[in-house]
């Protein structure tokens, strides 16, 4: 009797342990949700209060519209590549020494005609349109920003959008896809490239200076989708001298110290939370 009274009692002690640690698994999970969805609500007033907003962002804003990202683990630069490094493969010495190899890899890896916008792009543009969103600035070559409706968006690295060749003449898309292999004008029969900033090329003057200054000239900057470790692109948001940044990323990045709210959380997810919280505050 007394081994049976024994072992129930550890019994009993085995399963309010058990239920000790449950039961803090839940309490740690509530304060999760409830620390985040403060921090929603604190966006979204920061959103509703501020008069300028810049977005400045990067690949993780289109991994919902089905283009994956450079840096993740199912990241472009975690992908078989065979035997070249994609920096190479979209850099210009490669444009200019394996054009072979440079536009095979541009056309595989970096065209997607048939994305379409997801809720990232689409509430950019509703920002925009409501005269809170002065400016995006974008890493991305997509071009889906302005499919959502977004009109002043300063291209750090072009667009796959539009092609030229080395006398002028310039390609859509539409013809692009036309081609194959290394693509040539018929006009002069040099070589189309893509408007896209190469490894080893200058960003355009007109879309970093213009994004710049929209930076410098907000009061608050929502940086999203990126990882911050592609330079000089990542080093403009220095210029900012505003009071709030808001940072949106599934990693931590060197720049969340700076941030007044941080989302380690996709940024489509992000929005459509933050979104939801400013049309039920507009109805009460």
């Amino acid at each position: 009797m007394q081994n049976s009274s024994m072992q129930n009692s550890d019994s009993d002690k085995s399963s309010t342990q058990a239920s000790r640690k449950s039961a803090a698994r839940v309490a740690r999970k509530n304060s999760a949700q409830s620390e985040e969805s403060a921090q929603l609500m604190q966006f979204a007033e920061l959103i509703r209060d501020a008069q300028k907003i810049v977005f400045f962002g990067g690949a993780g804003v289109s991994t919902a519209s089905g283009i994956p990202d450079f840096r993740s683990a199912a990241g472009l630069y975690a992908q078989e590549s065979g035997g070249h490094s994609p920096e190479y493969l979209l850099s210009h010495s490669c444009l200019v020494e394996q054009p072979e190899e440079f536009f095979k890899f541009y056309r595989e890896k970096m065209l997607y005609p048939d994305a379409l916008p997801n809720p990232a792009h689409r509430y950019l543009a509703e920002l925009e349109q409501a005269g809170k969103l002065t400016a995006i600035v974008t890493q991305n070559i997509d071009g889906l920003h302005q499919k959502a409706g977004s009109k002043n968006v300063c291209e750090l690295h072009g667009t796959v959008l539009q092609n030229h060749c080395a006398q002028g003449h310039e390609y859509s898309l539409d013809w692009f896809l036309s081609t194959h292999g290394v693509p040539h004008c018929p006009e002069d029969g040099s070589i189309v490239r893509p408007d896209v900033v190469l490894y080893e090329e200058a960003l355009p003057d007109a879309a970093f200076l213009g994004g710049a200054a929209a930076i410098r000239d907000a009061d608050l900057l929502i940086i999203g989708g990126t990882s911050l470790n592609v330079y000089p692109a990542a080093g403009m948001i220095h210029y900012f001298g505003g009071k709030d940044i808001v940072l949106i990323n599934r990693e931590v990045t060197g720049a969340d110290r700076f941030a007044s709210l941080v989302f380690h959380e996709p940024i489509a997810d992000v929005f459509t939370a933050v979104s939801e919280i400013a049309q039920q505050n507009a109805a009460d």
